[in-house]
């Protein structure tokens, strides 16, 4: 089976998402932990992806080939 490639885009809304769940009153104690985890995730994924970028931009540049950000 094939890995689904991660949309940051996605992931910064599916954090605001749960930040939201969060923040409200009424979320019981297993739930939050569920979604805290499932945050953590979500921003170990957007910073995998934001460095591979990083990565990318540092061998173009390297290369001298131009760029623009």
């Amino acid at each position: 089976m094939a890995k689904k490639k991660f949309d940051i885009d996605q992931g910064f809304h599916q954090l605001d998402e749960i930040l939201t769940k969060l923040s409200s009153e009424e979320i019981k104690l297993p739930e939050a932990v569920k979604l805290y985890t499932e945050g953590v995730n979500l921003v170990k994924q957007c910073k995998d992806s934001l460095d591979k970028v990083e990565k990318e931009l540092i061998v173009l540049e390297e290369n001298g080939e131009e760029h623009e950000l």
